[in-house]
């Protein structure tokens, strides 16, 4: 199996979870990866480069999908619309959409590049915060699909969802000193990301892409 990875600081409990399932899965499935930002994995996912991936939730409409997903309930302090001249951010279809829903101009900006933006004192405006305060819902930024080995990945998935993903200390300095972030400012973000789709991040990615096709 090959499967799309991006290496942002959201997924790392995934990461985490996924190499210690593999090595205690007796079936041990031959596992790869491709590491890209998400709109190129997006991409890879759609031609069959990779078999699943963590893509954005725009591009999920018509894939099929697990319950597993990036989500933010109220602020996410990595994406962010900066004030200033409109550009788009080129790794992430879902954010830049995002800004155009909510009717918000300036500079889209994601990822831990948005995440040590807003620790160093950077200002703007949350997306998932904005989302929120219009539709009182979460907001779904990105999906678990795939278009092959449905069964091994809906396994994998409901297994993550049930799985408390603990970050070993010599992991958590390294992945924050890549970051040029703290090891308290890494897991102070993590606990404002969810995994697990319930009935209102479910009804909030139909809204959402409802108001996105419409915008498109």
């Amino acid at each position: 199996m090959l499967f799309g990875s991006i290496s942002y600081l959201n997924l790392l409990p995934f990461q985490l979870f996924l190499k210690k399932y593999l090595r205690s899965n007796t079936a041990k499935m031959v596992f790869r990866y491709k590491r890209a930002v998400p709109s190129q994995i997006n991409a890879s996912l759609k031609r069959g480069e990779v078999n699943a991936a963590f893509i954005s939730s725009i591009e999920s409409r018509k894939r099929q999908c697990t319950d597993l997903g990036i989500i933010a309930n109220k602020k996410v302090y990595s994406v962010f619309v900066i004030p200033g001249d409109e550009e788009t951010d080129p790794a992430s279809a879902t954010s830049n959409q995002l800004a155009k829903v909510l009717g918000l101009k300036g500079k889209v900006l994601i990822g831990d590049q948005a995440l040590k933006y807003y620790l160093s004192g950077g200002e703007g405006i949350d997306l998932a915060e904005a989302w929120y305060k219009k539709k009182k819902l979460p907001f779904v930024f990105a999906r678990l699909c795939y278009n092959r080995h449905k069964r091994d990945i809906e396994k994998l998935a409901k297994k993550f969802s049930h799985t408390k993903t603990r970050i070993p200390q010599y992991i958590l300095k390294r992945e924050a000193e890549k970051r040029g972030i703290t090891p308290k400012e890494l897991l102070w973000y993590l606990e404002h990301i969810n995994y697990t789709m319930d009935y209102r991040s479910k009804r909030a990615l139909k809204l959402f892409l409802t108001h996105a096709h419409k915008t498109r």
